[in-house]
C-alpha cells in the first residue's frame, strides 16, 4: 500500500504519530512559472535548469522514500508512468488538476495581483489511467461574483471526479495583497478558515477533499481550523516563498504543533543545495528527533562534507525571516 493512504487512515482514527506526518513534493511548477519553474542552474549565473532537470529531481526524491506524495503536471505524471516510476513504490502521484489565474507567474505578468478565475488545463479522463489523486484550486477574494463563478467551477469539478473515480485535496491560497479590503487587520486567517468550512460542509464524504494545502497564517489560525473538525478536516500547510533553511523547518515544526498533518512543500524543496538531506531533516525535525536550529547546523555540516556550496552562510541560514514564526522561534 502507498504511504498516504496508511497515514490517512491513522489520522482519520485519531491514531496518528508524528511519524505519520505526510509529506509532499511539489513539483507542478511549471503549471504557474513556466521556464524558470525549475530553477537556476547552481555556479552558472544566468542559467536555468530545463524540463528534464526537473524531472530528474522528482525521480530523486521519489526514490528517496522521504516522501508520500509527488505532485507534478498531468505531462510529467505521465512520462513518469511510462517509466514505471511508481510500480512497486509507496509514494503516490498526484496531478495538478486546474490552474487558476492566481498562480500564473509569468515573468512580467500581473496575474497574481487580481482576483482568481478558474480554469483547468488537465482533462480527468486522461490523467486517471496513471494517478487517481489531484489537487484542485480555489482563491477567495471576498468578491461574490468572484467567488460565485470559483465555487460554480469547483462543483462541476466535483461532479467529474466523482464519476472518473479521481481523488483530490484541496488548495485554498490567501487572497492577493490589495483584495479582500474589507477584512480586518489580522483577519486573514477567519476569513480563510470560515471560507474553507462553509465550503465543504455541504459536500458529502464521497466528494469531499482528502486534506487541505493552505497558507500557514499563524498558530491560532491553524489551530481553529485543525480542531474543529480533526479526523474529517485533515489540514496541510503550503511552502511558500524560499525562505531560509531555519524558515523551512520552523514552518514545518510549528504547524505540526498547532495541528497539521501534512506538509506540501515546492520551492524550499527544488531550491535547496541538497534535496534529499533537507527532507530526511524536515522528517527528523517533525518527529522531535532534532530542533529546527540543530536541523539547520546538521544541515550546513552535510553540504560541507559533501562539498556543496552553501547559498548561505550558516549564520544567514539560521535565521528565521518569516514574521509569522519568529515569536515560537527557539534562538
Amino acid at each position: 500500500m502507498k504511504s498516504l493512504d496508511l497515514k490517512l487512515a491513522r489520522i482519520r482514527a485519531g491514531q496518528a504519530t508524528p511519524a505519520d506526518f505526510i509529506i509532499a513534493d511539489a513539483k507542478d511548477g511549471e503549471m504557474g512559472f513556466g521556464v524558470t519553474s525549475p530553477g537556476p542552474v547552481r555556479g552558472q549565473a544566468g542559467r536555468l535548469k530545463t524540463k528534464a532537470d526537473y524531472l530528474a529531481a522528482m525521480r530523486e526524491t521519489t526514490r528517496s522514500g522521504l516522501i508520500d506524495i509527488l505532485l507534478t503536471s498531468a505531462s510529467a505524471a505521465e512520462t513518469f508512468a511510462a517509466e514505471g516510476l511508481f510500480d512497486g513504490s509507496t509514494v503516490t502521484p498526484a496531478v495538478r488538476l486546474n490552474d487558476t489565474t492566481d498562480i500564473w507567474n509569468m515573468r512580467g505578468a500581473s496575474y497574481t495581483k487580481q482576483a482568481s478565475r478558474p480554469f483547468r488545463s488537465a482533462r480527468i479522463d486522461r490523467v486517471k489511467p496513471f494517478a487517481d489523486l489531484g489537487l484542485y484550486s480555489v482563491t477567495f477574494s471576498d468578491d461574490i461574483e468572484r467567488d460565485l463563478e470559483s465555487l460554480n467551477a469547483y462543483a462541476a469539478f466535483r461532479n467529474e471526479a466523482s464519476a472518473g473515480g479521481m481523488r483530490h485535496f484541496l488548495e485554498v491560497f490567501n487572497p492577493a495583497p490589495g483584495l479582500a479590503l474589507g477584512l480586518p487587520a489580522g483577519g486573514m486567517g477567519a476569513f480563510v478558515n470560515d471560507c474553507i468550512v462553509r465550503s465543504v460542509a455541504g459536500i458529502t464524504s464521497p466528494d469531499r477533499p482528502l486534506f487541505l494545502k493552505i497558507a500557514y497564517n499563524g498558530a491560532e489560525a491553524m489551530e481553529e481550523l485543525a480542531a474543529f473538525d480533526p479526523t474529517g478536516l485533515i489540514v496541510g500547510i503550503l511552502g511558500g516563498t524560499r525562505g531560509t533553511t531555519r524558515d523551512t523547518f520552523e514552518l514545518i515544526a510549528q504547524a505540526h504543533r498547532h495541528g497539521a498533518r501534512v506538509a506540501l512543500f515546492g520551492r524550499k524543496i527544488n531550491f535547496a543545495e541538497s534535496p534529499v538531506e533537507l527532507l530526511k531533516l524536515m522528517r527528523a525535525v517533525v518527529e522531535g528527533a532534532i530542533t529546527p536550529r540543530e536541523a539547520v547546523r546538521a544541515y550546513h555540516d552535510h553540504l560541507v562534507g559533501h562539498s556543496i556550496e552553501p547559498d548561505r552562510t550558516f549564520e544567514a541560514d539560521v535565521l528565521v525571516t518569516d514574521p509569522l514564526l519568529r515569536d515560537e522561534a527557539l534562538l
